[in-house]
């Protein structure tokens, strides 16, 4: 072998070792062990966010976006009289309307160049899908127009590779999974939107592509811990206790699909899943143990910067306290880490979720933070708890009766079930009685006044 060949064998020799080194770190990152995961949801790109301070302190290796990660819709004001009514019995207008293509890329990118969130990015893998206000309109499902253009900005400001099949499939739902062989978590993101049917129809949510693809990924190779992200609650059905007052999106307003969705779990075998979502604008964990022979925790963070008490002025924000903790609940979980009685939390917050993969047995902590990163409510079990054959007493249950973690809040007495209603209606009733008897009164005493002023 002459010069040459000695020197084309060596670089050839070289480029080779570059390669394997390459390729075995690029291996190792894929491996990488994760045991925090931070989610959250419900972030409108113009308020303050300050809480990605708090979300980079508890440093995650991963980070998962549960919808609403804008608001790319514009929001009318409430009008019960005029020309354009939003609200009322007589309303003949949209309270939300759509954004132009153009609008919703200014803001996708507003809420990407957030120097908190761009913080984030930059140690941080980013994964997520979306919810309504990001799908381009309020309670929007498969009908509207706008859902393929969106898609594009979505995966955009996700960073998603131009070559990803979430770039080519009708809707945003993925599967991700993280960790080396034996510690692996597996994140199956679903997309409540792009097939959902209209509200009040019991129709589908996810369509039928999508069901096929989540059996498929609910029966592919075990993993230690399996997080399925939903943006709308799955266990928690709030519209069943605060209706007709308040409404609000949830898997339970789906009965079938919500069946449909435990029975997949069961069937597949498939031990440690629990859910997390988004959307309410208040966090909680709830839990429910009649699917699979194991509890199912949905917990739930909502939101990043949108909130319940934010929407009232911070005098009456013990009233929204107070309403919380009247507000009927079978599926919620009740301890002594809640910040408050109710067990809910109404102000900006994330989620979190941690493993002690050195732990004997593994231990999981799951988690919802406040502002400042600490644990407004949470819950620490061993993965042990998160099998089959953990709950035992199923089987004793009989027809008809109640069982907290177990039966539907439709399910509750009447009287139970809606009785922040009825103290509501007691309430204005009561008010309106007592302007009636002032102003009769008044009258009374103006009368009189007015005789005497006469007479004299």
């Amino acid at each position: 072998m002459g010069n040459g060949g000695w020197w084309r064998w060596w670089g050839l020799m070289i480029i080779g070792a570059v390669v394997a080194v390459a390729s075995s770190g690029s291996q190792r990152k894929e491996d990488l062990l994760v045991s925090r995961i931070a989610f959250g949801s419900c972030s409108d790109q113009s308020d303050p966010q300050p809480i990605w301070d708090a979300i980079i302190k508890y440093d995650p290796q991963v980070f998962i976006w549960l919808g609403d990660n804008i608001y790319g819709d514009n929001k009318r004001p409430f009008k019960l009289f005029g020309k354009e009514r939003t609200i009322g019995p007589w309303k003949n207008a949209p309270r939300f309307v759509p954004n132009s293509r153009q609008e919703m890329e200014l803001r996708f990118k507003k809420a990407k160049t957030n120097p908190g969130y761009s913080r984030l990015r930059e140690k941080t893998k980013i994964i997520g899908t979306w919810d309504d206000h990001d799908y381009g309109l309020n309670d929007a499902g498969k009908e509207f127009s706008a859902k393929i253009s969106n898609q594009e900005l979505l995966l955009d400001f996700l960073e998603e590779p131009q070559d990803s099949p979430r770039r080519k499939q009708a809707g945003v739902y993925a599967s991700y999974t993280f960790g080396p062989l034996g510690r692996q978590i597996k994140v199956i993101l679903l997309d409540t939107r792009y097939h959902r049917d209209p509200l009040s129809s019991d129709g589908t949510i996810l369509g039928n592509l999508q069901w096929t693809w989540l059996e498929k990924e609910l029966n592919g190779p075990a993993s230690a811990i399996t997080i399925i992200g939903s943006s709308i609650q799955v266990i928690s059905n709030l519209s069943a206790t605060t209706g007709p007052l308040i409404s609000s999106e949830s898997w339970g307003r789906f009965p079938k699909e919500r069946d449909r969705l435990f029975k997949l779990i069961a069937d597949s075998k498939r031990d440690r899943v629990f859910f997390i979502s988004g959307d309410v604008h208040f966090g909680e964990i709830a839990r429910y143990d009649c699917a699979t022979g194991y509890p199912l925790y949905d917990i739930t963070s909502s939101g990043l910067t949108k909130s319940i008490e934010e929407a009232v002025p911070p005098p009456f924000h013990f009233i929204v306290r107070f309403v919380a903790s009247l507000t009927p609940t079978t599926m919620r979980v009740m301890n002594q880490n809640c910040r408050f009685s109710s067990c809910t939390y109404g102000q900006p917050n994330f989620g979190a979720i941690e493993i002690d993969w050195d732990a004997t047995p593994v231990t999981l902590k799951i988690e919802v933070k406040d502002i400042n990163g600490l644990t407004v409510t949470g819950v620490k079990m061993s993965l042990l708890e998160l099998q089959a054959g953990s709950i035992n007493n199923i089987a004793t249950m009989k027809t008809g009766e109640y069982w907290r973690h177990c039966s539907p809040e439709v399910t509750l007495p009447w009287l139970v079930r809606y009785r922040l209603a009825i103290l509501f209606y007691c309430a204005v009733a009561f008010l309106l009685l007592a302007l009636i008897g002032f102003t009769y009164a008044a009258v009374l005493i103006s009368r009189r006044c007015l005789g005497k002023c006469k007479f004299d």
